[in-house]
């Protein structure tokens, strides 16, 4: 019994770090990213790395082979994708037209196998409710839809109207669970008594009691007390 529980931890744990260096070495892909392809990759690598924890007596010598094969095979075909766009084209596909200048493809759409309804969901999910609205729609590779909406029904940016905008950058935390984050307000080019000051205002004594501060480019800083209430203010150092 003992060694049977053992034998399985050795197994599991074994298992675990072989997926862990071979996710690792096949590198990352955001899920939003990931084709059919990459899909049935990670389902393969996690049935046969389930087989390896709890497979047959044969499986501590067949599954580690079998994954580090398939493993091997899925960096060398990521390989070649990136150096052939022949390759590519093969393992991902093309991206399909769906709406070409207004009109629906349905060659296309009976190629993909996406019905109307499918289509016009995933137009909603986007904020576009009509087909009339659409200039061009693409199913890519990974199964997502890009839209480009007509021309007169894009919404106004400051660009369309010629106004200069300020370029609000990345907030930068300078305190996190009551912890100040001092190179974070030295690079945003504060001091601890402008941190006070602003903390003051707020109606706060002490930087204990902040959950969350942040500070970006326009020098707003938004601030989240530990209790339930939050506070952001606007001026010219972001508190007015």
């Amino acid at each position: 019994m003992y060694e049977i529980i053992t034998f399985s931890i050795i197994r599991g744990t074994i298992a675990y770090i072989l997926a862990l260096i071979l996710t690792r070495l096949m590198g990352r892909k955001l899920i939003s990213q990931m084709t059919f392809f990459d899909f049935v990759v990670g389902v393969s690598m996690g049935s046969m790395v389930a087989n390896l924890s709890i497979g047959s007596k044969n499986t501590p010598i067949t599954a580690p082979t079998s994954l580090i094969t398939f493993a091997i095979l899925t960096i060398l075909t990521g390989l070649m994708s990136i150096k052939s766009f022949k390759v590519r084209k093969i393992i991902n596909s093309e991206p399909v037209v769906l709406i070409n200048s207004g009109h629906i493809v349905q060659s296309n759409m009976k190629r993909v196998r996406i019905t109307i309804e499918q289509l016009t969901m995933q137009l909603r999910e986007k904020n576009i409710f009509s087909l009339a609205d659409v200039e061009f729609a693409i199913l890519e590779t990974n199964g997502q839809l890009s839209v480009l909406p007509k021309s007169d029904k894009i919404p106004l940016t400051p660009s369309h109207m010629n106004i200069p905008t300020t370029g609000m950058g990345l907030m930068k935390d300078i305190i996190i669970d009551g912890n100040i984050i001092k190179e974070n307000l030295e690079a945003a080019k504060f001091d601890m008594q402008w941190l006070q000051s602003q903390l003051t205002m707020n109606g706060i004594q002490n930087a204990s009691d902040v959950f969350y501060a942040g500070v970006n480019n326009t020098k707003n800083i938004y601030l989240s007390k530990k209790s339930d209430r939050n506070v952001e203010k606007h001026g010219k150092y972001g508190i007015e």
